[in-house]
C-alpha cells in the first residue's frame, strides 16, 4: 500500500441470493475477515429468470440474517436493494464490491460487470475471492432445481434455508 492512500473500510458483497448457499456464506465470511466493514446486498432482482425469484426479497433478508446469527456473526449488516449496485455502494458510504468466483463462466459475466461499474463510478473498486474447492459446484440455480425435484440439499444451504426449501418444494429438500 501506498502512504496516505486511502483504505477500502466498507465493502458490500451483493447478490440476488434466491436462496443464499454455503457458498455465498464464505464469500460473506472472507469479506469481513478483509475489511472491517461489510454490508450484504440483496438485489431485488424482479425480472431475473423471466419469472422472478423463488423467495422474496423480504424473505431473502431474512435468509441470510438468520444464517449469518446462526454462524454467531452480528457485525455484517444485510440490506435489500434495487437499482444500480454503484448507488447502493454509495448511499451506503461503501468503497469495494466483492464478489465470489467459481469458474471460468463467472469470471466473464464478473469482470463485464466490474467493467461496467468502474465505467459508471471508478471510485468503487472490484474484489474478487476465489471459491473455496468445496462450493465450487455450488449455485443457486442448481440449489432450488434439486429441491423442487424433491431432493436433499442440506449440505448446499445453512440450515434454515434448507427448511425454507423443504416448505416451498416439499419434505425432500
Amino acid at each position: 500500500m501506498i502512504a496516505n492512500e486511502p483504505q477500502v473500510m466498507h465493502v458490500v458483497v451483493p447478490g440476488t441470493f434466491d436462496p443464499v448457499t454455503l457458498g455465498h456464506l464464505d464469500v460473506i465470511l472472507r469479506a469481513r475477515r478483509l475489511f472491517p466493514r461489510v454490508t450484504v446486498a440483496v438485489a431485488a432482482s424482479a425480472n431475473k429468470r423471466g419469472s422472478g425469484p423463488t423467495f422474496s426479497l423480504p424473505e431473502r433478508v431474512e435468509m441470510i440474517s438468520e444464517a449469518l446469527l446462526a454462524e454467531g456473526i452480528r457485525d455484517v449488516a444485510v440490506k435489500p436493494f434495487s437499482g444500480l449496485l454503484v448507488d447502493f455502494c454509495h448511499e451506503e458510504g461503501a468503497g469495494a464490491v466483492v464478489k465470489g468466483l467459481r469458474a471460468m463462466t463467472d469470471f466473464e459475466h464478473e469482470l463485464q460487470q466490474a467493467d461496467l461499474n468502474c465505467h459508471l463510478s471508478p471510485d468503487i473498486e472490484s474484489v474478487f475471492v476465489m471459491s473455496n474447492p468445496k462450493y465450487g459446484y455450488v449455485s443457486s440455480s442448481i440449489v432450488r432445481e434439486i429441491a423442487s425435484m424433491g431432493s436433499t440439499v442440506e449440505t448446499l444451504v445453512p440450515r434454515n434455508v434448507n427448511e425454507r426449501l423443504r416448505e416451498r418444494f416439499g419434505q425432500g429438500a
